[in-house]
């Protein structure tokens, strides 16, 4: 088995919408903003080399919204999908999995490229693995998260006969639902930021490595009072994220960010204040 970071290029979003109710004070200073109150972040996925599969964890933003689109988030950096996996001797027809930990079209907009003026799939040879439950909040959007749910990133992936759900268990009380993927992966779902979105969680060298997706964008969202704005359930994102922390500073988890343009992965330590990061390096160190 084998991971790879694949970083996809950066973005750029509004600094308050990131830190909720955090003042610009303190959080200028962890991710300091431009001109106009943006900071850069990463669109960082992971591919995953098991035995003759190979996952890839999320997809970044694509290429086919038009200039327009694109211009409201300042796309920079000169990673792209398709040069990550090359770099690493893969191509997208190599991929035989893609999960999606949710449709918002940073994470999934790589998904569905432009072909002669049609809509498909960028990976062929591909299961595209989403949930039934979050498919369905998607496919009917509340106005709130609407503009993040594009249909031309999603609707093509089920017309495309490739989609599969992910079975959602009901959580334990005391702990977040898990569902076993494979051998070495499973999924936690939590439900504070969307709803049912997957936080891969994989085995790997004798440790345990959570893809932290949305519930922690950066390091610097690792205090509990940091909730984005974007969270549709905030007091709930604050629930997830004490449960996960508490379990994985016991556990000496490595979380892998795929937002944080500076951190890839970090461990956690407890201090006087609460769960905080500890040591960071790169997935390629784990």
């Amino acid at each position: 088995m084998q991971l790879y970071s694949i970083p996809t290029g950066n973005f750029k979003l509004d600094g308050g919408a990131m830190f909720g109710v955090v003042p610009k004070s303190i959080w200028n200073k962890l991710n300091p903003a431009d001109e106009q109150n943006m900071c850069s972040w990463a669109m960082r996925c992971m591919l995953i080399e098991d035995g003759n599969r190979l996952i890839l964890i999320d997809n970044g933003i694509g290429d086919k919204q038009d200039a327009k689109f694109m211009g409201h988030y300042y796309l920079h950096g000169d990673d792209t999908l398709e040069s990550s996996l090359r770099k690493h001797g893969f191509h997208k027809d190599d991929i035989t999995d893609v999960v999606l930990t949710h449709l918002h079209f940073d994470h999934c907009g790589g998904s569905i490229e432009r072909k002669n003026d049609k809509l498909v799939p960028a990976f062929p040879n591909a299961v595209y693995w989403s949930n039934e439950a979050h498919w369905k909040w998607a496919t009917e959007p509340n106005a709130r998260e609407k503009a993040s749910f594009l249909k031309e990133n999603i609707l093509p992936i089920q017309e495309s006969g490739q989609l599969k759900f992910i079975p959602t268990p009901d959580a334990e009380k005391g702990r977040l639902a898990e569902s076993i993927f494979t051998e070495h992966i499973s999924f936690r779902f939590v439900s504070g930021h969307t709803e049912s979105m997957m936080l891969p969680q994989i085995k790997y060298n004798g440790r345990t490595i959570v893809f932290v997706a949305d519930l922690l964008p950066s390091t610097a969202h690792i205090p509990l009072p940091y909730v984005m704005a974007y969270d549709t359930r905030p007091l709930l994102t604050l629930e997830e994220k004490k449960i996960f922390l508490d379990e994985a500073a016991a556990k000496e988890f490595i979380l892998f960010f795929e937002h944080d343009v500076q951190n890839e992965c970090c461990t956690l330590i407890q201090t006087e204040k609460g769960i905080r990061a500890g040591e960071s390096f790169f997935l390629r160190n784990c």
